[in-house]
């Protein structure tokens, strides 16, 4: 409708002078009316040329002026002539204010009309008392106020008066005035974008005005794939997993498959030597499986010499002394930690000629944790061990510095900690400079005699491990402090665009 009205009132005029007027007169939208122009002019159909016209329009505050006075002459008023207990103005001030008018108003009012008329030297404060220093006021501010209303000109010293106390605000009024473009016609045919059977059937292709192709713009911008921030500097990670795996690649280790997510309690809980009733392996703490419930494979003297130590101990152990429980041992479970991983390959490892070992893996484990700002019910976990004669605490705290130091973590810390399958046992610390404090990193120790031994591993060796999640230190590269913003299906998919991929401090 817009362009037909804009088209058909060219063929009888030279001109649209003011798209404004002209919106009113034909009784469009102008904003619909501007879109139509925009089109016109894109096609060469008219020539539009911009206009611009500045209005001031009057607050909220200012069309209450207009409409009762000013606030301080509404206030210098309510002052009697023989003066009043400032205590008293207030109420005295309200009461002569018309009644349509809401206390908050009211309020505004006696507030914004004691300071100007104080300002103007109107009224004067002695002893508590409010008196009146002249005896006539003029209310300029309303005056000025509805010549503005009505578009007259107002001085620009009064404009900016007005400004500073936010009775006015300047409108920006943008429009077109319009000519006949070099391809203007009466009527406009709306051109096809693309050639259709309809055109070809009956016959109307000669006749179609089609759309011209505009080569040199630019396309839809292509979605394509992005790492999410765990890809970049987590797991599964084609970025910063390579380096991790260069690192232990540099040290010596080889990988450990970790395809299994499924487990049994035997390997997972038993066969590192951690007792039946130990709390992980509540329900409240494990995934449980349904289907299969439980494993029909388990290498059965292994088994027989897990339950003895278990029960009357060996190697130099009492023991936990509670009848072991073969089917607690068969439930399956999601893993809970990568750890038994290594209790699988540290057994292979003992039914053959002894050799050295160093393995590692990276991979994701399952926790029945309660979700909130730190934890979720699953991550991936890094584990490191080393299985070879001769092995200290010692050998462990210099692996884990030469490890960590690869990383970009120097500052280390370590404190004593308990596991049920590592004596000693330490937690490990690293000060982190952006929070400027000691931040927990990972959990280390040496394998336990009673996990050991009865896989078959020589007396004389050892095993020492260690392993670290890598949710927290992404969530602080990152500047993440809630996980689920991290992983899970609240992650804003921006996310994954926004963030750069991130380089661990190697060395």
């Amino acid at each position: 409708m817009a362009q037909e009205a804009v088209l058909g009132h060219l063929k009888r005029n030279q001109e649209i002078s003011d798209s404004g007027v002209f919106s009113q007169e034909k009784g469009i939208d102008h904003e619909e009316l501007v879109n139509a122009i925009k089109s016109l002019n894109a096609f060469g159909l008219v020539i539009a040329s911009d206009i611009k016209r500045e209005k001031w329009l009057l607050s909220e505050e200012a069309q209450s002026y207009v409409k009762y006075g000013s606030a301080e002459v509404l206030l210098f008023e309510a002052v009697p002539a023989e003066g009043t207990a400032k205590a008293k103005l207030q109420e005295i001030v309200k009461s002569k204010l018309p009644v349509d008018l809401d206390d908050k108003t009211k309020s505004l009012i006696y507030d914004k009309g004691w300071a100007q008329a104080m300002k103007n030297k109107w009224i004067g404060l002695e002893d508590s008392q409010v008196s009146r220093k002249v005896e006539h006021v003029e209310d300029k501010v309303k005056d000025l106020l509805i010549q503005i209303q009505n578009g007259e000109a107002v001085g620009a010293k009064d404009i900016d008066t007005l400004k500073r106390r936010k009775l006015i605000s300047l409108q920006i009024w943008k429009g077109y005035s319009l000519k006949k473009g070099p391809n203007y016609t009466a009527t406009r045919k709306k051109a096809a974008t693309d050639l259709v059977r309809d055109h070809l059937q009956r016959d109307e292709w000669k006749d179609v005005e089609f759309k011209e192709y505009n080569f040199l713009a630019k396309g839809q911008p292509t979605e394509g794939g992005c790492l999410h921030p765990l890809y970049k500097a987590g797991l599964p990670n084609f970025f910063v997993k390579q380096q991790i795996q260069m690192i232990f690649l540099q040290m010596g280790f080889e990988e450990m498959p970790t395809n299994n997510y499924v487990e049994s309690s035997f390997w997972n809980f038993d066969a590192l030597f951690q007792p039946q009733q130990h709390p992980a392996r509540d329900s409240h703490d494990t995934f449980f499986l349904k289907v299969p419930s439980t494993t029909n494979s388990l290498p059965e003297e292994y088994v027989e010499r897990v339950k003895i130590v278990h029960e009357s101990g060996g190697y130099g152990s009492r023991g936990y002394g509670y009848d072991w429980k073969r089917e607690e041992a068969n439930k399956n479970l999601l893993r809970t930690h990568t750890t038994a991983v290594s209790t699988r390959m540290l057994y292979a490892l003992a039914q053959g000629p002894f050799t050295p070992k160093r393995y590692y893996s990276i991979d994701r484990v399952f926790r029945n944790e309660a979700v909130d700002r730190t934890h979720l019910a699953e991550f991936h976990q890094i584990e490191g061990l080393i299985c070879d004669r001769g092995l200290s605490l010692g050998h462990l705290r210099g692996v884990l510095e030469d490890f960590f130091s690869r990383i970009g973590m120097s500052k280390l810390k370590f404190k004593p900690a308990y596991n049920p399958y590592t004596e000693p046992s330490m937690e490990i610390f690293s000060y982190h400079e952006g929070l400027k404090k000691w931040v927990e990193i990972g959990n280390s120790g040496m394998f336990r005699p009673e996990m050991l031994r009865p896989m078959g591993l020589p007396e004389d060796v050892q095993v020492i491990a260690w392993g670290l999640s890598l949710e927290r230190p992404t969530m602080i590269l990152y500047g993440i402090d809630n996980i689920r913003d991290l992983f899970g299906h609240k992650v804003d998919l921006s996310l994954t665009k926004r963030n750069p991929i991130c380089r661990l401090g190697l060395n």
